[in-house]
Parts: C-alpha cells; structure tokens; sequence
C-alpha cells in the first residue's frame, strides 16, 4: 500500500487545511517550547510547580498535533469537522470565562476572534459551504 500525502483540491479545503496546519504549529510550539508558548499566551509557570510545563508538553501538544495531523494526513470531512468543534468550544470556553471570570481584557477579544475563524474554516468546508 502506498501512502501518499492528500493535497487540497478546492478552495474549501485549503481554508480547512489552513487552520489544520496553524493548529499543527501551535502543537508543535507547546511541543518543543512550552516555556515560550505559556508566555505568549501570557500564562505563568510557578517554580514549585515545574510539572506544569508538562500539561504544555503533554495535554496542550498532544491535542494539537493529534488534532491537526489527522486532518491533514487523512483529509476527510468528520475529522475536520472535529477540528472546528474543538475551536468552537476553545471560544466558547474562552467567552464563559470572560463574562464569568471577569477575564474581558483586549487579549482575550482578540483571542476569541481567532478561535472563531480557526473554528469556522474547517466547519464551512466539513458542512459543504465552501466547496
């Protein structure tokens, strides 16, 4: 059996792949910088709690690239629907926390607004509006 790398073939799934890749490179940024991906995201591990880069490593990259490996190397609709679902719910989890937690700053705006797009590039293609 052969393996071959699928390319995208409309205008739909380049948009689908694009927020696969940039998924990818996020996971690999977690993967082999957590220290500089935490402050990116302005988050801050404790010395005493050193095992917090793990989750980085581990919980945050492994999602990721799991996530975003999958879309492009099997290149099937489900799966990049599962993409835009877990963007979805990373906004909608993000939007709770900014009227609940009292988390409404410009980074989380900006944030959600990436999330939103990372989220409905990958669904317009899955749900067939971007042919």
């Amino acid at each position: 059996m052969d393996f071959a790398l699928p390319w995208p073939t409309s205008h739909g799934e380049w948009l689908a792949w694009s927020s696969a890749v940039f998924t990818v490179l996020l996971g690999l940024l977690f993967f082999l910088a957590p220290s500089l991906a935490f402050r990116a995201l302005r988050l801050q591990v404790k010395p005493e709690k050193a095992a917090a880069i793990a989750e980085g490593r581990g919980r945050m990259s492994g999602f990721y690239l799991g996530v975003g490996l999958c879309c492009i190397l099997l290149a099937q609709p489900l799966i990049y629907m599962a993409l835009g679902f877990s963007w979805l719910f990373t906004a909608f989890g993000r939007l709770l926390s900014m009227m609940s937690d009292g988390a409404n700053t410009p980074f989380n705006w900006v944030s959600i607004g990436v999330e939103l797009v990372l989220a409905a590039l990958p669904l317009a293609f899955a749900f067939g509006f971007l042919p």
